[in-house]
């Protein structure tokens, strides 16, 4: 069963190593030709594919796009990788690699998609109708999806739909209102021809509630409520999907195929595929880098366990801070004092031994996490996909990396019904369904709930729930509170010590040390300045501006 699985990733995989260079030859003997490709069932497969293939971009340690833009906000950071740190502090100009690679990846995926939408006729007489149909429509669904990628990074981008000649590639930037139009045709068409029921034999393709909930969530990143609510609640209708009992499964390659949460996602097969994402985000004594880090804000950004805010809860220990606390928390987090890796997790800097459970009895050696100058800057490392089923994961992890999630199409759909003033018991339901599945269980939110309280707890409840799964960016800019967490300095925990009391933590869960008597023992991992005339998005490269003459930068870059 696992085989067939993955054949749609080997698949994928032979067809990139020779698409793109489809133009070269026109009748190559070893592959096939442009001027005839694709010309049946198998070789429009075989496209499609490879226009599945810009979803793998793994541009750090082969980790996907979404979860490394997690690194450029409020909750988290990148050590190692400076065109990612640049982007996150402010300093990134036109030269930026990171995002030259972006930019080029997502428009290599649209170049593969327009080929194959128009050249499919060729294979049409020679295919299956419903084969032929899902094909197209899983096409028009990829695109759309770069597409938004493409507006979400940098608004006004040009709108390609055709295979470009030399001449015709001068062209200048599409408004995003009209992208994000066109991207709301694509999937409710799509849609149509998706099947509503993704089986173990196809895991990884998109169905039609992939369709939906990617439609939902273009429309509520641009405040089109009406929109993101049909479409969050035609996934809801389709009864494919439900939330998790157990928050971690779905994170880890041994347990995630089973969940019927996921919606959407890239699967990973070792001898295929696969990331090094453990490698770059694990612990010193785990084998890693711990170069990707959750910071000081994100780990108090998590409520106790009766649903108060530290600062307000009569649980919050200062003296142990990470007791009590919203399960979701140590789901997500490696915190100081836990166990990980088949060792002791500790960067007290004085700590310079922990225990050794991989052995019995357990055996106390030298601390790595305090010791090495490039341990966790913070003091915590990502728990989240970063725990391996077995142990080649370390640099070959399996674990795919999921793009959309049933907790996601809840909390749009609950969204969406605030900001259209129509709160019912619906939008209730929604919101508790993903905070009390059985491994999180937090207190369930009562129906007397103003507005503004329904709108902040929905945005404390995204930041904590989809923590390093890449939606931090979008969500931040579209709630006018970018300025706001991202300017200042970047705290990690005090190297030789804790918190004396908790921060203030504002309605949306947001920190505030100012008033934290023992402050300045926090390690200040770097400040970071945000220009808000400038920084909501990114700047076009600089070669995209050299190269196309009708293509002017985005302002202030």
């Amino acid at each position: 069963m696992k085989e067939r699985i993955y054949i749609y990733i080997i698949t994928l995989l032979l067809m990139l190593s020779s698409c793109d260079d489809l133009t070269l030859e026109k009748y190559p003997l070893d592959r096939p030709s442009s001027s005839t490709f694709p010309s049946n069932q198998k070789e429009l497969e075989a496209a499609v594919w490879g226009c599945y293939g810009s979803l793998w971009l793994g541009t750090n340690y082969g980790m996907v796009t979404p979860a490394l833009l997690d690194v450029t906000t409020d909750i988290a950071w990148e050590r190692a990788e400076t065109n990612m740190q640049s982007i996150g502090n402010g300093t990134h100009d036109i030269n930026n690699l990171w995002a030259e690679q972006l930019w080029k990846n997502y428009y290599i995926g649209i170049g593969r998609c327009n080929f194959l939408l128009e050249n499919a006729e060729r294979a049409e007489a020679a295919t299956s109708p419903d084969v032929f149909k899902r094909i197209i429509a899983e096409t028009r669904f990829i695109r759309a999806y770069y597409y938004l990628m493409l507006t979400e990074l940098w608004s006004d981008v040009p709108l390609v739909l055709n295979s470009l000649t030399l001449a015709e590639a001068q062209m200048p930037k599409t408004g995003k209102n009209e992208i994000v139009d066109f991207i709301l045709k694509e999937l409710t068409e799509a849609a149509t021809d998706l099947p509503a029921h993704i089986g173990a034999p196809e895991y990884g393709r998109i169905g039609k509630g992939a369709a939906f909930a990617l439609k939902a969530r273009t429309a509520i990143y641009n405040k089109k409520y009406d929109i993101a609510l049909e479409a969050s609640k035609a996934v809801m209708d389709l009864e494919e999907y439900e939330i998790d009992d157990n928050f971690s499964d779905m994170f880890k390659s041994a347990t995630q195929m089973n969940s019927n949460e996921i919606i959407f996602q890239i699967p990973y097969k070792e001898g295929y595929k696969t990331s090094g994402v453990i490698r770059g985000c694990t612990s010193r004594m785990g084998g890693g880098y711990s170069s990707k880090i959750p910071v000081q804000v994100t780990v108090d950004s998590y409520d106790c366990l009766d649903g108060l805010s530290i600062d307000k809860s009569p649980l919050y220990d200062p003296e142990n801070p990470y007791a009590n606390r919203d399960p979701r928390l140590n789901l997500t987090i490696v915190v100081p004092g836990s166990q990980y890796m088949g060792y002791q997790f500790e960067t007290h800097k004085d700590s310079v031994v922990c225990w050794n459970y991989k052995v019995s009895p357990a055996l106390r050696v030298a601390n790595q996490d305090a010791l090495n100058p490039y341990s966790s800057f913070s003091g915590f490392v990502w728990r989240k996909y970063n725990e391996a089923s077995k142990p080649s994961e370390l640099d070959n992890s399996e674990t795919g990396f999921i793009f959309i999630r049933y907790a996601d199409v809840l909390l749009m759909y609950a969204e969406a019904k605030v900001e259209l003033d129509q709160i019912d018991e619906s939008v209730y339901q929604a919101i508790n369904k993903v905070r009390q599945r059985p491994s999180v269980n937090m207190p369930a939110i009562t129906d007397d709930k103003s507005k503004a309280e329904l709108r902040n707890i929905i945005r404390k409840e995204r930041k904590v729930e989809f923590a390093w799964e890449g939606l931090r960016w979008s969500d931040i800019r579209r709630w006018g509170i970018v300025n706001e967490v991202m300017n200042g300095p970047l705290y990690g925990r005090p190297p030789r010590g804790r918190l004396n009391e908790a921060p203030i933590v504002n309605e949306y869960g947001t920190p505030d040390y100012s008033q934290v008597s023992n402050k300045d023992d926090m390690r200040v991992i770097e400040q970071r300045k945000f220009n808000p005339n400038r920084d909501m998005v990114l700047p076009i490269p600089r070669i995209e501006i050299e190269t196309n003459s009708e293509l002017t930068q985005n302002p202030n870059y």
